[in-house]
């Protein structure tokens, strides 16, 4: 699923959610103390406080399952974002999952209420689940809620500074550090095996086209995975965002020459399909890096794990992508386009 269509999605949860009655936060109360309880939890709507450890855990967010999973903890509810995969848990996260199955809320016009209060958990993690005031608000009286980070975007943000919370929330600050820094030192470590990736210029880019144009990820959130690898996203597709836009640039197909400032180019392509549309296309046969098999192409789970960009999908990119650089910076004949 697009990134596009996913941030769509979310602001269409929150307008609807934004029409729930209001209801008081948690009283405050004593700042962490090394993982004992209670905990104060600090974030974009002020204090919570967990009271004691959670044992009832709820993701209303995209991608907190796999956040929580890392930590060891098993959430009695999860939120399917997209994939429509076993448990709404992918591949990459499943093992730490094991053979619990937890509730899947769905993503619609609204967060399902009744549905999480009926659950009664003790915890609610909303760290990327795009909220506003009153559906904080709403979620609150149901327990505890802990939302995204005061500093950062409401939805899909820094997943260490997400991490972060969510381990403060847990009472497990320093476990969730140390996940940061392994995970960290494993982009760095990978990046210093790989001298050729540094400095050359790649862009990552949605397949197929969407609405003809070349969706394109700038420099950022969303092509991070890539410069901690060493790799730099040129700056000539920013022309193409639309205004106030930081993320995404919408790049004409008639303006595909765009690319050619680019020596790799990556494509989030969940089936064949969408790179045979690629492939009819005649100015996208003419790039430098097509003709020269400086492509990848993901299938679906790859570019899934991209998107999520958590502390297990993350690992789980890396292994399965560094290879596919390998070959791209060198030229991969088997992704230039048959005559």
């Amino acid at each position: 699923m697009p990134v596009l269509t996913r941030i769509s999605c979310a602001l269409v949860l929150v307008a609807a959610a934004a029409c729930a009655p209001a209801a008081p936060a948690p009283d405050a109360a004593p700042a962490d103390a090394g993982g004992a309880f209670p905990v104060t939890v600090t974030h974009a709507f002020g204090e919570t406080v967990v009271p004691a450890e959670p044992q009832r855990v709820v993701s209303v967010g995209f991608t907190e399952q796999d956040i929580l999973l890392a930590l060891d903890v098993v959430p009695v509810a999860v939120t399917e974002w997209y994939g429509d995969q076993p448990n709404a848990t992918w591949s990459w996260a499943r093992d730490e999952l094991g053979d619990a199955q937890p509730e899947v809320l769905r993503v619609a016009d609204s967060y399902e209420y009744e549905k999480i209060a009926a659950l009664r958990p003790d915890l609610i993690v909303a760290v990327n689940a795009g909220l506003d005031q009153e559906p904080y608000d709403r979620l609150s009286a149901i327990a505890p809620t802990v939302a995204h980070p005061a500093d950062g975007p409401t939805i899909f943000g820094p997943w260490d500074a997400q991490t972060r919370l969510v381990g403060q929330a847990l009472g497990k600050a320093e476990q969730a550090e140390e996940l940061i820094t392994g995970i960290k030192d494993r982009f760095a470590a990978e990046a210093a095996a790989h001298p050729q990736f540094a400095g050359v210029p790649a862009v990552f880019l949605q397949a197929p086209y969407y609405d003809g144009s070349a969706i394109a990820y700038q420099d950022g959130l969303s092509t991070e995975f890539l410069t901690d690898l060493g790799f730099v996203v040129p700056s000539d597709i920013d022309r193409f965002a639309p205004e106030g836009d930081t993320a995404q640039a919408y790049i004409p197909l008639e303006n595909l020459g765009v690319l050619d400032g680019a020596d790799v180019l990556l494509w989030a392509t969940e089936d064949t399909t969408a790179r045979t549309e690629l492939e009819a296309q005649p100015l996208y046969r003419q790039l430098a890096a097509v003709r020269g098999g400086n492509l990848v192409f993901t299938d679906g789970e790859l570019a899934g794990a991209i998107y999520f960009s958590s502390p297990l999908s993350l690992p789980y990119v890396l292994d399965r992508l560094v290879p596919l650089l390998e070959q791209a910076v060198v030229g991969n004949p088997e992704t230039v386009p048959a005559p």
